[in-house]
């Protein structure tokens, strides 16, 4: 099944697209390949390709998104690329290659219709602005006996002023997986106990983690999502994974990080103003791959 109608992209054109994507991914991809090649780590910036299961390799590959074809010799290469179809134009008898939207959707199913729940439910709840990024240091209680998850970074109050900071607040974490890394002692002191089967009840767009994930169903549909709003969703979970380190319990001086000391009035205030101009962000890409998402041709059941 194909879409009514499709654009043919001469080669120039399209390479030229191409080139543009592998540029703006490899801004961020390449200086973790390099450090992962001298066995470095980043606190901030290797997060996107290590918690996340998509490479750089296969960021770096460009996807023009449904109803585009790709014409010319170089795209000959996409017939060994999963999920995309040989088509051949009507009138010139010109060869291209195009998503292959049918294949995708019968494969892809479970996801697909996971992505829908997800998506539909975040887009209209209200946001949830009075968790102050309290996830991270819940993962960090009781250090002392639990250890430190980060262990090559210190932290900022240290273990007991961490654990203080922790008890002094009420803890209202949302996302499942967040929640999942706790320390046993942390647990109980959630407001909530977010499970795997309530996510899709609980997903709502004031939560960091939630619009991070953004970037995961991003890719979880590709080549359906175009490239462009897959790069979209990667660069606003990187602006969100540098915030919510910046907030968390570890001392990230050495990386060139200021806190934002969210167990004062002032780090508070700043946390809740970043966190809804990412809300803001969030919302508007969250409806585009929800777009994409309800257009897939899922079999009937």
């Amino acid at each position: 099944m194909l879409p009514s109608t499709l654009t043919w992209l001469p080669e120039e054109q399209w390479r030229s697209a191409a080139d543009a994507h592998r540029a703006r991914a490899t801004r961020f991809g390449e200086p973790f390949t390099e450090r992962r090649m001298k066995r470095q780590k980043h606190p901030v910036e290797d997060f996107l390709f290590t918690y996340y299961t998509q490479k750089p390799g296969q960021l770096y590959r460009w996807h023009p998104g449904p109803g585009v074809v790709l014409a010319g010799a170089g795209a000959e290469e996409r017939a060994n690329w999963k999920f995309y179809l040989e088509v051949v134009h009507p009138e010139t008898g010109e060869r291209g290659y195009t998503v292959d939207l049918e294949s995708f959707a019968h494969t892809r199913t479970d996801a697909i219709r996971f992505a829908n729940v997800i998506l539909a439910g975040a887009v209209t709840r209200p946001g949830n602005f009075a968790c102050f990024g309290l996830h991270e240091w819940a993962m960090v209680y009781k250090s002392a006996e639990n250890g430190i998850r980060h262990e090559y970074l210190p932290l900022r109050l240290g273990a007991e002023g961490t654990d203080a900071v922790v008890e002094e607040h009420r803890i209202r974490c949302t996302h499942f997986d967040a929640f999942r890394f706790y320390t046993p002692e942390a647990v109980p002191l959630n407001a909530l106990q977010p499970t795997r089967e309530t996510q899709r009840d609980l997903e709502q767009p004031g939560c960091l983690h939630a619009n991070m994930d953004l970037y995961k169903w991003a890719y979880k549909l590709t080549p359906a999502v175009p490239s462009d709003l897959v790069m979209d969703c990667f660069e606003l979970a990187w602006d969100i994974r540098s915030m919510d380190m910046q907030a968390s319990p570890y001392d990230l001086s050495d990386w060139g990080q200021e806190p934002i000391r969210i167990e004062t009035p002032a780090g508070k205030s700043e946390y809740v103003r970043l966190q809804k101009d990412f809300a803001d962000r969030a919302q508007e890409l969250r409806a585009r791959l929800l777009a994409v998402a309800q257009s897939l041709p899922l079999p009937q059941t």
